[in-house]
Parts: C-alpha cells; sequence; structure tokens
C-alpha cells in the first residue's frame, strides 16, 4: 500500500509503517499544497492513503470522488515520541481501507498517552531508574 505522511506530522512517521511504500509531502515536494490540489497530487501518484493530523481535511474534501482514504491522527502530539502509541492501530486499520474512507485513531482508553501527567511521570521515573 502506497502511504503519504502529510507535512503536519513528523517524517520519521515513515519508518514506523513497514511493509507499505511510504513517503512524505515533503519527499514529494508538495510542501504548502492547499488540501484538495493535495489529495488530487497524491492520487496522481498512486497514493492509496494520507495520513494526517488535520481533523477537518475529512469534511473540506469529497474523498470518494478523488478517491484516497485519510487517516486523521488525534490525542497526541505531532513528536514521534506520542505518535509511536498510535501505530499498532494505523498499522491494524490500513489493510480494511478503501478509497474515500476517513477515519480518526486516537489513544485507546487507558494507553499512558491518554493522561499527559502519568505519562511523564513514568518516564521521569524510568529515566532516574536509567532506563532510556
Amino acid at each position: 500500500m502506497r502511504i503519504l505522511i502529510d507535512e503536519s506530522l513528523p517524517r520519521s512517521l515513515a519508518e514506523q509503517l513497514p511493509g507499505h511504500e511510504v513517503s512524505t509531502v515533503r519527499d514529494q515536494r508538495w510542501l504548502g499544497l492547499r488540501n484538495g490540489v493535495l489529495l488530487r497530487a497524491a492520487v496522481d501518484g498512486g497514493f492509496e492513503v494520507l495520513v494526517t493530523g488535520d481533523r477537518s481535511l475529512p469534511y473540506q474534501q469529497n474523498l470518494r470522488r478523488i478517491g484516497i482514504s485519510v487517516l486523521v491522527l488525534t490525542g497526541v502530539r505531532s513528536r514521534i515520541g506520542d505518535l509511536r502509541f498510535l501505530v499498532t492501530q494505523i498499522s491494524s486499520v490500513l489493510p480494511l481501507l478503501k478509497a474515500g474512507d476517513a477515519l480518526e485513531i486516537g489513544p485507546l482508553k487507558g494507553d499512558v498517552i491518554c493522561d499527559r501527567s502519568i505519562a511523564d511521570q513514568l518516564l521521569a521515573t524510568a529515566a532516574a531508574r536509567g532506563f532510556t
């Protein structure tokens, strides 16, 4: 599956999705394109899915007509350390997507990332004990 990572997300997210052909908006030299133009360029480039942090994008575009799926990552900061919590979910839903689908993925209830203060405390404790 060909996946495009939006410019709102770190480029290193591409490395977290093995088994897929993943590129970024930056790699494609599509920085600054408006959403509709970007989605059409992605389809023309053979991409099947756009992964983004832009929650409004699926409501602004007719994804079915354009012919692409969109995964919106929510509930975490756009840092690779936080986004890693979502990789399993991303990998699980990718094979189920069809052109025109839009899906939001966020932390599951009980994930450490759901409670930022607990996550920060755990990281501080791990660092104090020599785990990194």
